[in-house]
């Protein structure tokens, strides 16, 4: 299982956050993982960066996380992750 946080306070609302919660749901729904990760908000991490939003994933802090970038980081914190668990092939 991977928790998965996204930060909702005001900086990173207004960076965007509720697209990175939207593009979080539509890659779990798109890889099927609903069973497998669990996607929550937060409020501030205190981890605020100059661009995009803060994140968490299980106990791991990442900063500045962009729409532009989320194809990649969700590939490499989420589905090697979880492929590398064994408990889902893609």
């Amino acid at each position: 299982m991977v928790f998965i946080q996204v930060c909702v306070g005001s900086a990173c609302h207004l960076k965007g956050s509720q697209e990175i919660v939207t593009l979080f749901q539509n890659a779990v729904e798109e890889y099927h993982l609903e069973d497998e990760v669990v996607l929550s908000g937060s409020f501030c991490m205190g981890k605020c960066s100059q661009t995009g939003v803060t994140v968490q994933i299980d106990e791991q802090i990442h900063v500045g996380v962009t729409k532009e970038e989320f194809k990649n980081f969700f590939k490499t914190y989420v589905l090697d992750v979880i492929e590398k668990e064994g408990s889902h092939r893609f």
